[in-house]
């Protein structure tokens, strides 16, 4: 296991661990995670936070918009407050690789975090994904994989594209996402696709949605929550009147925030 760097610890006492390396995969460049671990007694449920970019663009270092806008308290400060560690996931995009390398990447950065669990003052057994857009996909499917290996415990799904079988417009012309993420293999599109992937051991969700998404239609996120609840699955869905993707035009992005922590601190018991 390769040594993970001591933390900068902030005025706030919160640690920031730069740079984990979480995957080395040759030929390409290696994949790094950062943390920030709040200050407290006891292991913190963690997590983990993966961007957006219609899997060919983004970055673990820049959250969206209006996250990133987000007055005081912010984003990372807001999750922190409630006692949770964050990381920020790298995955290949897809002029590096084709899937399923992106969910690969995924799992193996989970899993690099739970092996150093004890070490970075993780609970291994509370281990939430946070994904917007492309990284709700990842996420989704994440926890949707039986075989992974990596228990993921809550699943937060913000405007992700949930249906490649259905929902693939413009899939066979190359410079569309969609193709460039499967490589033009029809083939992968169920694998690719949440709402394909359901089962009835899947852990719960919270799906949020700009009702006036015109990039990814609402409709998406629809279906995946009728789907997960045709099995017994948690799935609570929450249309957010007004914005489009990204959460652009919410009213009010800090409360959605918050929501988000709340269905956490519920599903994984902080605090009880």
């Amino acid at each position: 296991m390769e040594r993970i760097r001591a933390p900068f610890v902030d005025a706030d006492g919160v640690a920031h661990y730069r740079n984990i390396t979480v995957s080395r995969i040759q030929g390409f460049r290696p994949l790094h995670a950062d943390l920030r671990v709040p200050p407290g007694e006891g292991p913190k449920p963690l997590i983990a936070f993966l961007h957006g970019g219609a899997f060919w663009g983004g970055s673990r270092v820049d959250l969206p918009g209006p996250l990133d806008e987000l007055e005081s308290p912010g984003f990372y400060e807001r999750l922190l407050t409630r006692g949770y560690a964050v990381a920020d996931l790298d995955y290949r995009l897809s002029g590096e690789a084709v899937f399923p390398a992106q969910l690969e990447d995924v799992e193996s950065a989970l899993r690099r975090l739970r092996e150093a669990a004890a070490e970075l003052g993780l609970d291994a057994a509370r281990f939430a994904v946070w994904g917007e857009s492309a990284g709700g996909t990842l996420g989704a499917l994440a926890a949707l994989d039986k075989d992974s290996g990596v228990p993921i415990h809550a699943v937060v799904d913000w405007y992700a594209p949930a249906d490649f079988v259905e929902g693939a417009d413009g899939f066979d012309i190359p410079g569309n996402p969609i193709y460039a993420l499967l490589g033009g293999q029809r083939e992968l599109a169920s694998a690719a696709s949440p709402t394909r992937q359901v089962h009835a051991v899947a852990p719960p969700f919270l799906i949020m949605h700009g009702a006036a998404d015109a990039l990814v239609p609402y409709s998406e996120s629809e279906n995946l929550a009728a789907a997960l609840r045709s099995v017994g699955v948690r799935a609570d869905l929450v249309p957010v009147e007004g914005a489009g993707h990204v959460m652009e035009g919410a009213s009010d992005i800090g409360a959605l925030v918050d929501q988000v922590l709340d269905f956490l601190d519920e599903v994984l018991a902080v605090g009880g």
